[in-house]
């Protein structure tokens, strides 16, 4: 298929210089990752992950975090979610 398309996009230069770092680890130009992109939206018909709007819940959680409220939990992963289990119940 020619590449015939110019995609023009402003990006963070920070963003960009991770990314690119991270592409080159695997071999793979910027402009190959945006093809890869691209082409996926087309087969899949849409993004290849999930995009939401967050639910009310959500967005009190991620305010309450902002505002340094939320619980902070230290230690292995398996009894954070031991501990929050039991708080479920």
């Amino acid at each position: 298929m020619p590449r015939d398309a110019y995609i023009n996009a402003r990006v963070d230069k920070r963003v960009k210089a991770k990314a690119q770092k991270v592409l080159a680890q695997v071999g793979m130009s910027t402009t190959e990752a945006v093809n890869l992109l691209l082409h996926q939206i087309v087969l899949r018909g849409g993004l290849p992950f999930d995009v939401r709007v967050p639910n009310q819940d959500t967005k009190d959680a991620i305010a309450e975090a902002r505002a340094g409220k939320a619980k902070r939990y230290t230690g292995e992963t398996n009894e954070i979610l031991q501990e929050a289990a039991k708080s479920a119940d």
